[in-house]
């Protein structure tokens, strides 16, 4: 019998996130592909470009919704949640207070940074990969990543031990 992987999730607050703080997770688990969850509520503009991900990716499953769907909270799986403390923006901090909370309930969570202001950001290993995802996906916010290129060379992990 071989053994079932743990599902890893990443929760994306704004359509771009998971790129932008992910990509690396994206990229390092092409044989156990994450789903995003993406919790923002963003126009239809963006949630079209972000079902291009499929396209550029190996990534099967994508979910729009307010809430993580109870298949999901068990042991099994490896949640990616915006981080409490270092992200400023008020729906990333929202996010990754749920995060927190799901860790101190005994689940899997690691979270990252959009903001490149944490101690554990590290740098990308192939910043043109990721630079070019973000633009194949999303053509509409290239600008941010156009003048700001930390969203491009940098990305970062942090695991709270409880």
């Amino acid at each position: 019998m071989s053994e079932e992987k743990n599902k890893i999730v990443i929760i994306s607050p704004h359509e771009d996130d998971e790129i932008i703080s992910c990509y690396e997770i994206i990229e390092n688990n092409k044989d156990n592909p994450p789903i995003i969850l993406y919790v923002g509520g963003s126009p239809q503009e963006r949630r079209d470009e972000a079902l291009t991900l499929k396209k550029h990716t190996n990534i099967t499953t994508q979910m729009f919704c307010n809430s993580v769907p109870p298949i999901f909270m068990n042991p099994s799986t490896t949640f990616y949640f915006p981080d409490p403390v270092y992200e400023q923006h008020p729906l990333h901090r929202l996010w990754g207070s749920q995060g927190e909370c799901m860790l101190r309930n005994g689940l899997d969570v690691i979270f990252y940074t959009t903001t490149m202001t944490a101690s554990y950001i590290h740098e990308t290993k192939n910043p043109k990969g990721k630079e070019e995802l973000l633009n194949n996906v999303y053509p509409s916010q290239s600008d941010l990543w156009k003048y700001e290129k930390k969203y491009i060379l940098f990305e970062g992990y942090n695991k709270w031990i409880m």
